[in-house]
């Protein structure tokens, strides 16, 4: 079987097949759905085989790095489950949802060969189930009709890639897509993150390298953030000198690459920066790029000064939002904070009535957002 880069077909597949793709689709409870397998946007012009591997290997990493939190035989990890009476579907929709499902569909698309094949039977598709809800087995029964050759060949029972198990095996996705030609903008990042978690730490090195960020596209600073997250905390001596090299860069940059740098502040409890988190949290009233912050804050040392951060900004968040960040702050205040570090001045007049008299309510399984932003 050729082993091409995904394309844009492959992303497109997922929007097709998403229950809530259709005008008038409804999710019906205990009926299974194949979750979205996507869900990104089908651009008409195709971004490059090089820069669709650098995304697809942005998401594949969240997507490890999940599991990793999870644990392989968590049930949010299948790509077809059944919406139970109570279940907010919400709490389905994670990470698995979107790249699991996005390597099924790109593994559909290689067993079409031609890319081409996979495009026509795309348009076929959403031609026969536009404005109607679907669920997994119309997707699979249509592939497989569409292609007869790749039906006798009993493609869905093949071992160890069944269709079967696809939809339905907790875990990782059985099957990846080869992202070797996305090498050109990954490469860089590899590099530069090995220079900056080298031990020791060669400082002429990592600071005089020749490696301009700011020339690079979103993704390769996003996944090199999210390195250095995974690897947090770090030396205090690394997080000072990276500080020194980036974070002044990283100021005009977009909010998807500075909550990751300010995301290693809060980790690695580097204090000099700890205003900037503040400035950040004071702009930014998007659920996306503030829960992960707080969540962090929280984790560790620095609870006082996320309620306080809160306190100031409360007024200016969604009702739902302010409320979600009220039980992350209860869940924070009622565990201890560490013993080594030095507590930080907070504003006196700060209430402790910010938070409701009440224990957080349960999420129903959702998962949290430290580990899994992927808003890039």
């Amino acid at each position: 079987m050729p082993s091409v880069p995904p394309s844009d077909s492959t992303v497109a597949l997922g929007a097709a097949f998403s229950p809530s793709a259709a005008p008038g689709a409804q999710q019906v409870q205990g009926k299974s759905r194949l979750r979205e397998g996507g869900g990104r946007p089908w651009c008409p012009r195709l971004p490059g085989a090089a820069f669709t591997c650098l995304e697809t290997a942005f998401r594949l990493d969240a997507l490890h790095r999940q599991m990793k939190l999870l644990g392989e035989d968590n049930p949010v990890s299948k790509l077809q489950v059944k919406l139970e009476p109570g279940v907010n579907p919400s709490n389905l929709m994670n990470l698995f949802t979107y790249e699991k499902g996005y390597c099924f569909v790109y593994y559909l698309s290689q067993l079409c060969g031609d890319p081409q094949n996979f495009d026509s039977f795309l348009r076929a598709y959403v031609e026969k189930y536009k404005f109607s809800s679907v669920v997994a087995q119309d997707l699979l029964d249509s592939f497989l009709n569409f292609f007869p050759e790749l039906k006798e060949q009993s493609v869905d029972s093949k071992a160890g890639l069944e269709f079967e198990r696809w939809l339905n095996a907790t875990g990782p996705p059985l099957a990846e897509p080869d992202l070797s030609q996305g090498s050109s903008l990954t490469r860089p990042v590899e590099t530069l993150f090995h220079l900056w978690t080298a031990e020791p730490l060669d400082q002429a090195a990592a600071s005089a390298s020749s490696i301009d960020i700011t020339k690079w596209k979103t993704f390769q600073t996003v996944l090199f953030l999210d390195r250095l997250l995974d690897g947090s905390p770090l030396p205090q001596e690394v997080v000072m000198r990276l500080s020194k090299c980036y974070s002044s860069l990283l100021d005009s940059m977009n909010a998807e690459i500075r909550i990751r740098w300010l995301q290693i502040v809060v980790r690695n409890d580097y204090y000099p920066d700890l205003y900037k988190v503040r400035r950040f949290l004071e702009s930014q009233m998007s659920r996306m790029y503030t829960i992960p912050l707080y969540e962090d804050l929280c984790t560790g040392a620095l609870k006082s000064f996320a309620l306080e951060v809160f306190y100031q900004t409360q007024g200016r968040l969604h009702p739902n939002l302010r409320k979600t960040i009220q039980q992350i702050l209860a869940q924070g205040l009622a565990s201890p904070a560490p013993t080594d570090t030095p507590p930080l001045a907070i504003a006196t007049d700060t209430p402790a009535l910010l938070l409701e008299d009440k224990p957080p309510e349960a999420t129903n399984g959702a998962i949290s957002l430290r580990d899994v932003n992927v808003s890039a």
